[in-house]
């Protein structure tokens, strides 16, 4: 058999392997928080985003939340504003809040724009947009940090629609409170709450990490399945720390409400998405509720 007979083969047992997953996912909601390097890198850019149009060729039903923060604050920092930080969350004056408005907005369309080049209809929103993210005022430990919300609700009827008639939804995080302030969102909360309102078969994470560590300077102690019992007790013996608790926690929460499987992925690996969801042994930690497996061994395992 010549070397590119092989080649081909292997390509066709990748699909085969894919074939379960596509069977087990098709016409399933699936939601993608985009952040980190792979929103600066411009060809890592493309490759989350050629994932995602491929899973919406294949029958699932995609919705991208992303965020911006680096972007905001190199834009903050070009108006000679320091960026400032409680608790991971960034302090948002109105000036801030104006930035922050701005460069998420140019970041949307930029997207929308990816996904139209590839042939895929695609829909760009605010938070503020048809009052799909409603907000209130959020504090850290107490501490007034500006315009920063949290999410009290998310109108599904908006996105469900869309997605109904074939178009893949790209929301910023900003949202609108009781008295028609905007808000900033943090993008995982943003994230989680959407996937709860429209029950969201799978969540994931496109982070800066490999997934959840048990030592985060040592990537060989990547968990792979996580259980969301496992998670608590991994927080409470202090094996998990820095900004990966909320995260951690917002996984929790968002399989409590319903949520199948959340994953944390590397987006700085190329195709990350696709390892994770079309393979038998995915890249990042896969986080559900009970003994259930990540992996899809039949129809009785799902």
């Amino acid at each position: 058999m010549s070397q590119k007979m092989q080649e081909y083969l292997k390509k066709a047992e990748v699909l085969i392997e894919a074939l379960p997953y596509i069977q087990r996912f098709n016409r399933k909601i699936i939601v993608v928080k985009y952040g980190g390097s792979a929103m600066i890198d411009e060809t890592l850019k493309k490759r989350v985003i050629e994932d995602v149009t491929l899973l919406k060729l294949v029958g699932f039903k995609p919705i991208i939340v992303h965020g911006g923060g680096k972007e905001i604050s190199r834009w903050m920092e070009k108006t000679g504003k320091q960026p400032t930080f409680v608790n991971g969350l960034r302090v948002t004056d109105e000036e801030t809040m104006e930035v922050a408005e701005m460069v998420l907005g140019k970041v949307n369309k930029g997207l929308v724009q990816l996904v139209e080049s590839l042939g895929v209809r695609a829909i760009g929103l605010s938070g503020k947009d048809g009052g799909l993210l409603r907000a209130q005022k959020k504090f850290s430990d107490g501490k007034d940090i500006g315009f920063v919300g949290e999410v009290t609700s998310v109108d599904a009827n908006v996105l469900l629609d869309l997605l109904e008639k074939d178009f893949l939804p790209i929301i910023c995080p900003i949202g609108l409170g009781e008295d028609y302030q905007t808000y900033n969102i943090n993008a995982d909360d943003a994230a989680c709450a959407i996937a709860q309102a429209v029950h969201a078969e799978k969540l994931a994470f496109l982070s800066d990490v490999e997934g959840i560590c048990t030592d985060p300077a040592d990537a060989s102690t990547l968990i792979s399945e996580l259980t969301i019992q496992e998670g608590k007790q991994l927080i409470e013996k202090g094996a998990i720390t820095g900004g990966m608790i909320p995260k951690l926690y917002s996984c929790i929460e968002a399989i409590q409400a319903g949520v199948s499987r959340v994953h944390i992925l590397d987006g700085r690996i190329p195709h990350c998405l696709l390892l994770e969801i079309f393979t038998n042994r995915g890249i990042g930690t896969a986080i559900f509720e009970g003994e259930r497996s990540r992996f899809y061994y039949g129809p009785d395992n799902q």
